[in-house]
């Protein structure tokens, strides 16, 4: 399968990528990793959705282009063919097909980590009934190493799931070391990208992955209700996926509950009728990031993080994530008894961060600058002096 090249940006600048923004004139923003900040590209997306309820046609048309151009587009954004991307409802829809594609017999294994999301570590825990042993690579002062997975990875293993970078504290995994482990045991390797894909460059051949899946909603700066799942061309399966739906046919259109005729392509892990209004959310997401060079966006993220991480911890603070930029993501994260009363405090201040269990999630993308940088660690500061 021949793959599309991916459009060249057109080079658009941190400070005119921030100016699509409209509420960072007033708001530092720090919450990337829940959600991105609102561009007035996707404004203008639900405006066009809104209208296509409204102008008395027939919107499917128009709704089926967009998902098509979600697709197309987000293929582009990881070195990928349309055909390879499946249009899913969420990360763990997601997880959950590549899952039912095989057969497990007794005594196989999923390798994960103690720091995968929870809703994809559920899906994998959820085949133990099926046969499959779930067994965990296991962290160092809490962060996952190659060693880790290393421990776990056998001749037993079928799938290894590695997410890119860890959404607890924003490290960014060995995933090509641990890849490469899996491969020399023969295991299909699963990449949750949700938490990297958007500011962190992905290309799925240099990758070596068989599958890879992010939402649409947090660095990718649309909305909830879908997910890309990516579907190496002429990965094996043991079996097609028993959720399925009119989406994953050959042709949606021939309504035949007569045939169960599955699509060539990753499409064959749609179900039903797919997620339009976030569609729309996702191509704008897209399309502005369209405009940026990957490789910029990933050296300002790095800066900023690099900074953040100096200033906050020159102030005191107890931070959980890596401080080596080479294993540190787009956030940076703190320690704090109370993350929901600290969190609430700085919004009343216009920084919106990103709580979660006992740590405060401080999120850069490429609309970031270093003012948000210095308001987000004076506020922190004041909050401490204040209380304590």
């Amino acid at each position: 399968m021949t793959r599309p090249t991916t459009p060249a940006s057109q080079d658009v600048s941190g400070e005119q990528f921030r100016a699509q923004f409209p509420a960072l004139e007033h708001t530092a923003y720090f919450a990337s990793c829940s959600q991105g900040a609102l561009s007035g590209t996707l404004t203008s997306a639900i405006t066009e959705l809104q209208a296509s309820l409204l102008d008395g046609s027939d919107p499917w048309p128009g709704w089926l282009e967009r998902v098509e151009q979600a697709r197309c587009a987000f293929a582009a954004l990881i070195g990928a063919h349309p055909g390879e991307i499946a249009i899913v409802s969420c990360a763990s829809e997601g997880a959950y097909q590549v899952a039912s594609g095989f057969d497990w017999a007794p005594g196989q294994s999923i390798v994960t980590t103690e720091l995968e999301f929870p809703s994809i570590a559920h899906v994998w825990l959820a085949q133990r009934p099926a046969g499959a042993r779930v067994r965990y690579a296991e962290s160092v002062d809490g962060f996952t190493t190659v060693e880790g997975y290393a421990q776990v990875i056998d001749d037993s293993t079928r799938l290894v799931s590695i997410p890119l970078i860890t959404y607890r504290h924003g490290q960014r995994l060995p995933a090509a070391q641990i890849v490469a482990l899996a491969r020399q045991r023969g295991a299909q390797v699963f990449i949750d990208a949700y938490q990297g894909a958007g500011v962190e460059p992905i290309d799925v051949t240099a990758l070596d992955c068989d599958y890879l899946v992010s939402g649409a909603l947090k660095y990718l700066l649309g909305i909830p209700g879908l997910a890309f799942l990516y579907v190496r061309a002429g990965t094996a399966r043991d079996l097609d996926p028993s959720l399925t739906g009119w989406f994953a046919r050959a042709d949606p259109f021939s309504f035949n509950p007569r045939e169960l005729d599955f699509a060539a392509t990753a499409r064959r892990y749609q179900t039903g009728t797919p997620p339009v209004t976030a569609a729309y959310g996702a191509l704008a997401g897209l399309q502005v990031l369209s405009r940026v060079e990957p490789a910029a966006v990933a050296a300002h993220v790095s800066a900023l993080t690099g900074y953040l991480h100096t200033e906050l911890a020159g102030r005191g603070e107890r931070l959980a994530s890596p401080a080596a930029a080479e294993s540190r993501g787009p956030q940076v994260a703190l320690r704090d008894p109370e993350p929901e009363r600290l969190a609430a405090y700085l919004a009343d201040r216009r920084v919106i961060t990103s709580p979660r269990a006992d740590l405060l999630r401080l999120a850069v993308h490429y609309y970031t600058n270093t003012a948000d940088v210095d308001t987000v660690v004076q506020a922190i500061y004041d909050y401490r002096t204040q209380r304590w």
